[in-house]
């Protein structure tokens, strides 16, 4: 049997002041960083800013932060890699899958990112002090009427027991007391908006007008949409499930499957972190999946992806 490989873009929360240290080994990817002249998109030195974790974690920052550093790693590895079968992203690495794929230049697919971020953080004067949690060792059915309760939403379908549902903050105490009680846990994650939830509708509209405006290509490698697990091919399916997914709960699990189904073998994050290679894995054992944060070089991953594809 041939091996087929999947590219899985990260979503916020696996930050790290590392994060484009291996892109910074490669040449190419270290120009392509000095082009994309991110010091200004940022108004602030990129170094500043991986130094800080106030910084690092904001949503105006993190989101082009994790575009980049992902594109920057797909630069300096893409060469000793076989052709992805096809690209996922989670939440924000939606729109770096787009660039892996090859539908949005990177400079785009950043400054993409940046607008994205605004638009959802403007959300915020609507109802303020937004949250998103973590929630596990629960009955999903029994988990949405409990969050119906307090006005929040699935956000992201992780796995049978475990989901992200965002809201307002001030009922966050209210939840967890309900899920500890019934053997559950709940995490407040380190993200300050209620992303795929009613909560961000007001930016889908321009966020659409926002996507229009820009060269989108049909994308190469087929990507999967996050809000239906569906293979998008054409612009204008990419731009419409960019734009409802502000606004829509990402159904991760059935993406999963998706990949699964695909015939895809092994499957590469890029970072940063390695939340969706350890979701895979455990969803799908007999895929073979590392993250880059898994590697300590540049060479470690191609000997990694060569023993796989030679």
């Amino acid at each position: 049997m041939n091996n087929r490989l999947a590219i899985l873009c990260s979503g916020q929360g696996g930050q790290h002041r590392a994060m484009f240290d291996l892109a910074r080994t490669d040449r190419h990817a270290c120009m392509l960083l000095d082009q994309w002249a991110l010091d200004s998109i940022f108004n602030m030195p990129l170094d500043t800013i991986l130094a800080e974790n106030a910084l690092l974690f904001s949503n105006r920052i993190a989101q082009p932060l994790i575009v980049a550093a992902t594109l920057a790693t797909w630069e300096a590895i893409k060469a000793h890699a076989p052709a992805p079968a096809l690209v996922a992203g989670y939440s924000i690495g939606e729109v770096a899958a787009y660039g892996v794929a090859g539908a949005l230049a990177a400079e785009d697919a950043i400054s993409l990112a940046a607008s994205r971020a605004k638009l959802m953080d403007a959300c915020l004067t609507q109802s303020p002090e937004q949250v998103l949690i973590a929630i596990s060792g629960f009955n999903a059915e029994s988990v949405g009427e409990l969050l119906q309760l307090h006005q929040f939403y699935i956000a992201l379908e992780t796995g049978e027991d475990s989901v992200i549902a965002g809201g307002l903050s001030k009922s966050v105490a209210e939840i967890e007391k309900n899920v500890m009680q019934s053997g559950g846990r709940v995490t407040v994650l380190p993200i300050e908006i209620a992303s795929h939830t009613p909560y961000m509708q007001a930016a889908v509209a321009p966020f659409c007008a926002e996507l229009k405006r820009r060269h989108f290509a049909a994308p190469a490698i087929p990507v999967l949409a996050g809000i239906s697990a569906a293979f998008i091919t054409h612009a204008d399916q990419a731009k419409a499930t960019l734009s409802n997914q502000l606004a829509e709960k990402i159904r991760w699990m059935d993406c999963m499957d998706a990949v699964a189904e695909a015939g895809v073998t092994v499957a590469l994050e890029l970072g940063p972190g390695s939340a969706l290679s350890r979701m895979l894995q455990a969803r799908h054992p007999k895929i073979e999946c590392r993250s880059v944060d898994d590697f300590r070089t540049l060479p470690g991953i191609a000997t990694w992806l060569a023993r796989r594809f030679d």
